[in-house]
């Protein structure tokens, strides 16, 4: 009957509006009052007038523009060089391959996990043959001196190599003991990825080894070498590097090396190649096994061996 059409169609619009009312109370609807719907191309503050039958006029709802997805460039401080190269060819696929594209690369990605470090020995021990050291530069991804310190070596300085390592008597007046400079070294070094050339002679006078999955040497890079003309096998001097790729002059005079200068050339021929070396990293290296699965029942079952009672419980229930 009509009678019985019009109850349960009106059963039906209450549903509906309070369906409405719930979507509306939540932001999801506009509200009844407002004209016309939402729409990507009006901006926020976009507000049109509609006149009345009666000549008034009544505002119509802002057009709302739903806001872009932005997908975070950077990766997480674990992040396995696999990623990082992944990561990097990503970024170079979306730009024009540049030079600067290239640069800007990890300053979106983890600036602050790269670091490149430079050591200068002095010789100790008979005949001064020992190399021990003597002052340590650790420099950011932009070059900037975040550690630079002379260091005192563990035994009697035979030979202060001042020729190569710029090291004299006068800079051991302020040097700080060896153990110390190598806590502090150490933990700047911790979790990160770091630059260096012929770099095992620094972490050797540190007496220390960083990962080699987190370890760039830029005397190992054969696309350096390609870039510069030389040969791949060949033993390429950070001096010879310099002076081909980035035309600088590195270790002149006699004042011997900087260690500063020699880091922050380091990670200027590493940001050089960056993407392709990473990229070509990931692709030498080996997928990981999966972790274990290990089944935490069998794990605290353990614990109820007699082995790991109290000996105070364990003698008393004798």
């Amino acid at each position: 009957s009509p009678q019985s059409r019009s109850k349960k169609k009106s059963r039906k619009h209450q549903r509906f509006m309070e369906r409405r009312a719930l979507l509306e109370q939540k932001g999801l609807l506009s509200p009844r009052g407002c004209l016309g719907s939402q729409t990507a191309e009006a901006g926020p503050e976009a507000h049109i007038t509609l006149t009345k039958a009666n000549g008034t006029t009544a505002p119509r709802c802002g057009k709302v523009s739903k806001p872009k997805r932005v997908v975070s460039a950077s990766l997480s401080p674990s992040a396995s060089p696999d990623s990082i190269a992944r990561h990097h060819s990503v970024l170079l696929s979306q730009g024009n391959g540049s030079s600067k594209r290239v640069r800007t690369s990890s300053l979106v990605l983890r600036p602050g996990k790269y670091v490149a470090i430079d050591c200068e020995m002095v010789g100790t021990g008979p005949q001064g043959r020992l190399s021990e050291l003597a002052r340590c530069s650790v420099v950011n991804y932009e070059g900037d001196v975040i550690y630079d310190k002379y260091v005192q070596p563990e035994l009697p300085i035979m030979d202060y190599r001042t020729r190569w390592s710029g090291i004299t008597k006068q800079h051991m007046k302020n040097a700080i003991p060896f153990k110390t400079a190598q806590a502090e070294i150490l933990k700047i070094l911790k979790d990160k990825i770091v630059v260096g050339h012929a770099i095992h002679n620094d972490f050797q006078a540190l007496k220390y080894f960083h990962p080699k999955e987190r370890t760039r040497d830029t005397s190992q890079i054969p696309v350096l070498k390609q870039r510069a003309g030389l040969p791949v096998r060949a033993n390429v001097s950070l001096k010879n590097l310099a002076r081909h790729l980035l035309h600088k002059k590195i270790q002149v005079g006699c004042k011997g090396h900087s260690s500063v200068e020699d880091a922050q050339t380091a990670m200027e021929l590493y940001r050089l190649v960056e993407v392709q070396w990473e990229k070509e990293l990931a692709h030498s290296q080996p997928p990981r096994p999966p972790s274990p699965v290990t089944d935490p029942t069998a794990d605290s079952s353990q614990y109820l061996d007699d082995r790991y009672w109290p000996t105070d419980l364990m003698a008393s229930g004798l």
